[in-house]
């Protein structure tokens, strides 16, 4: 890669890296393994830059959804759901019930299938249009509305049959 190539990505990777971060965060429910997953598909893409330095993000984001299910996969087997500490006080006061909705609706979205997860993820989360997500996994903008469809079904089956939700009104809104 020449200089002016490295410049290039380096400011790529600069200006869309957190979100990058926070799409692969979403997939893999664990700091450290979305920072792995993020550096993998980073590397991938620096080897190709000249080639996809125009479509860079969408590049990077299929790497991120494909080299995830491939991995989950493999690790299939050994599921491990990492939980990070919560503060003893908030200036919103006790957001306790919250809290442990957002965990209760992670932890059931863990459970979904890698492709399932993947389209909630891009569509809401991402808030990427069904046509850009089947862009993004390879698919048909149909096989897109019909997992999502199933993914949410299957995530408010999961969260409400075995009482996840801490707050009578709490749906799955605390997603976003």
């Amino acid at each position: 890669m020449d200089e002016a190539a490295e410049l290039e990505f380096t400011a790529f990777v600069a200006e869309r890296g957190h979100r990058l971060l926070r799409a692969a965060y979403a997939l893999t429910g664990n700091r450290q393994a979305a920072e792995d997953l993020l550096q993998t598909a980073l590397a991938k893409t620096a080897l190709h830059w000249a080639r996809v330095e125009h479509g860079a993000e969408l590049y990077v984001r299929k790497i991120l959804y494909h080299d995830h299910i491939s991995r989950w996969k493999k690790l299939r087997r050994l599921r491990e759901v990492p939980v990070e500490s919560v503060p003893d006080h908030s200036a919103r006061g006790d957001l306790s019930r919250e809290v442990a909705d957002r965990l209760a609706v992670h932890g059931a979205l863990l459970q979904l299938p890698p492709r399932q997860r993947a389209v909630l993820v891009l569509r809401y989360l991402e808030d990427l249009s069904e046509k850009q997500v089947a862009e993004v996994l390879g698919c048909s903008p149909g096989t897109v509305a019909s997992q999502a469809s199933r993914a949410l079904a299957r995530l408010r089956e999961l969260v409400h049959s075995q009482g996840l939700l801490a707050s009578d009104d709490a749906d799955l809104e605390v997603m976003k």
